[in-house]
């Protein structure tokens, strides 16, 4: 049975997709990889991996820290200097809650999203101007998000000064001004909206 995959948002607030691109970016060198791999089997020394690695130490202790900086490496002193290992839990937990199926999905969703409002927006509008109201509801709503950030969140608008803002972009606000409604990206009191 296929894994049912949670909307992108649900999965990769900022935080997380901050954490993912530290882990990815540490791991995105072949010296910093092959490291691992030797990290894998034992404990070694920065000497010990230079030697292995047919690298300086300071180019070692560049990469070492790197990734102790997000938790792969582990270092223990040892006389005089130190050994370092692979931090397996850190590796578990990367793969259980960063590069978990369900994770990697939801960052091509995203993408794909983003993709999409792109398209949505380079197709209805020219400029500034809304060419027409799409009729298909997923375009209609990229950009009804899209119309929405020409208001202040917090700002009271009666009908007249929002239908003005609203007739910059495109010659129907009545819709438009429903539309907004209907999505819950405006209130509406009486005769005044507010951006949601």
């Amino acid at each position: 049975m296929n894994e049912q995959i949670p909307p992108a948002d649900s999965l990769l607030n900022e935080q997380t997709l901050a954490t993912t691109l530290r882990y990815l970016k540490a791991m995105a060198h072949e010296s910093r990889l092959r490291i691992l791999g030797i990290l894998a089997a034992g404990e070694y020394s920065v000497r010990d991996l230079a030697d292995l690695l047919e690298l300086k130490e300071p180019t070692i202790s560049h990469h070492l820290a790197m990734m102790a900086n997000v938790g792969l490496v582990k270092m223990e002193p040892h006389g005089t200097s130190h050994l370092y290992s692979l931090n397996t839990t850190t590796l578990e937990q990367l793969n259980r809650e960063l590069l978990s199926p369900a994770r990697v999905a939801a960052l091509s969703l995203e993408a794909e999203g983003d993709a999409f409002e792109r398209k949505t927006l380079r197709t209805f509008l020219d400029g500034e101007r809304l060419l027409k109201i799409p009729e298909q509801r997923k375009k209609r709503q990229v950009i009804l998000r899209w119309l929405v950030q020409q208001f202040a969140p917090g700002v009271a608008y009666p009908e007249p000064e929002l239908n003005t803002i609203i007739k910059r972009h495109h010659e129907d606000p009545a819709t438009l001004r429903r539309e907004l409604v209907a999505e819950g990206l405006m209130q509406r009191s009486g005769s005044v909206y507010r951006r949601v």
